[in-house]
């Protein structure tokens, strides 16, 4: 979760909403951007205790994670009134944060391809590793938190996660598990109108269960496997079911930015920020700010900082700000958050590799839509859609990636091509083995049917 916008620009129309969306549009001819977020569970490696943000026992923890870091890149400081909460790039385009549970964040720069996003992860890590070694710390590279129970997982001093962690418990029974126990890689992507974003949009919905199998990588919770290959994706069924989910409507003619905005206007708030302080106001209508009409602010009307801060707070499988975000991969090793970007820059910056990953999942009603992205948690590639398998799917998918990377031809310094990093999502696409199958059978094997295994093996290494 990116740093909170502070446009302090009033609102004085739904009009403006929709030209806030409509501004993402790239000019014709521009260079279409990839950018990159991935979530990291860190822990002391050798009590296998998860990272608290203070200095305990003698111990330093998250808040000095960060300090370390930001001497090592010189990022602004993003503070929550006296507390150290994330960084941002001096020249405005990464940004590093945490979230609920300690998951520690990097939401990447926009960049022109994905040997660059590499670079980037490179030197994300290597400037982690310096300050992350001297306090014990590693990260899980897991997609939820193998051990710790709810009560064990610390909570990060930010404002917003207070509020949103009251009201998860009023609109669903594993939201509190979604922001502690969870980390996930998403890719954001461009659009150049508002029909390239309509038919991006769809593709992208489409393949999100198609997606969490293939990087379904979260078997575990409460120190035991749970059925699962994606808990994390299972905890997001019922989260919020208000702000979360399939988005049918993206489907129906006339889908538009206008759209989107009465959506988002209808999906209850969580916070206004103001100055440094969250005012609670879950559960209201963003109608009523814009209005200014707001119960527990009255007269106070909607900036364009309350509107971004708002569309960040709606969490379906694929988000519209003045990008579009991918939402539907768990936490992963290095080459998983390469691999995301890698597929959706194959398939939405090619126009012959878009229009054939249309007409892939154009077929597919909501009701088959959404029963595969109920399945998908438990099923992955064995999941099926319209009497086909997961696996057969993804493999087609890849390969209109693949061949839409090969026509993009961007090449790195010896010479290869962005397909080199579909080579993780291939080999499960062709052993039919997901990386959670892979690190089930290390538990019930090598583990001893114990999760502390996890701690050594399933590591991002620096």
């Amino acid at each position: 979760m990116a740093r909170d916008v502070t446009d302090t620009t009033p609102i004085e129309s739904r009009e403006a909403l929709v030209d806030w969306l409509a501004a993402g549009c790239k000019p014709s001819g521009a260079a279409l951007r990839v950018g990159t977020e991935h979530e990291k569970i860190p822990f002391y490696s050798d009590t296998r205790a998860p990272v608290p943000y203070d200095c305990v026992d003698g111990r330093c923890g998250v808040g000095r994670l960060l300090e370390g870091v930001q001497e090592a890149t010189g990022w602004t400081p993003i503070m929550d009134r006296d507390a150290l909460i994330g960084l941002a790039q001096i020249d405005g385009g990464g940004a590093i944060s945490i979230e609920p549970g300690g998951q520690f964040e990097l939401s990447g720069a926009p960049v022109s391809d994905i040997h660059a996003t590499a670079t980037e992860l490179g030197a994300h890590l290597s400037a982690l590793a310096g300050v992350a070694k001297s306090l014990g710390v590693e990260f899980l590279d897991l997609g939820a938190s193998p051990k710790w129970s709810r009560a064990e997982t610390p909570v990060m001093p930010k404002q917003r996660y207070r509020i949103m962690a009251a009201y998860m418990p009023k609109v669903g029974s594993r939201g509190l598990d979604m922001m502690f126990r969870t980390a996930t890689i998403q890719a954001n992507l461009d659009f150049v109108s508002e029909a390239d974003m309509v038919e991006k949009m769809r593709v992208g919905l489409a393949l999100q269960p198609i997606v969490t199998a293939l990087f379904a990588n979260s078997p575990f919770l409460d120190g035991k496997p749970t059925g699962r290959l994606s808990q994390r994706s299972y905890i997001w069924l019922d989260t919020d079911r208000d702000r979360t989910g399939m988005l049918p409507f993206v489907f129906e003619e006339g889908f538009s930015f206008e759209r989107y905005v009465d959506y988002a206007l209808d999906v209850p708030m969580y916070f206004v920020k103001r100055g440094d302080v969250y005012h609670d106001v879950a559960g209201a209508s963003f109608r009523d700010l814009l209005a200014g009409r707001l119960p527990q602010l009255p007269g106070v009307r909607a900036t364009i900082s309350d509107w971004a801060n708002h569309l960040s707070t709606i969490f379906p499988e694929v988000r519209l700000k003045t990008y579009l975000e991918m939402r539907g991969a768990d936490g992963g090793p290095r080459s998983h958050m390469t691999a995301l970007p890698a597929m959706f820059a194959g398939l939405f910056y090619d126009s012959v590799a878009l229009d054939q990953a249309r007409q892939l999942t154009k077929g597919w009603s909501a009701e088959a839509r959404q029963k595969l992205r109920e399945d998908a948690p438990a099923l992955a590639l064995n999941a099926t859609i319209n009497g086909r398998s997961v696996r057969d799917v993804a493999r087609d998918a890849l390969d209109l990636a693949a061949a839409g990377l090969r026509r993009r031809a961007k090449t790195n310094a010896q010479g290869q091509d962005e397909t080199i990093y579909l080579a993780p999502l291939e080999r499960i696409v062709t052993e039919g083995r997901t990386l959670a199958e892979r690190r089930l059978e290390a538990y019930h094997g090598p583990w001893g049917g114990s999760v502390d295994g996890a701690f050594s093996d399933c590591v991002i290494p620096f």
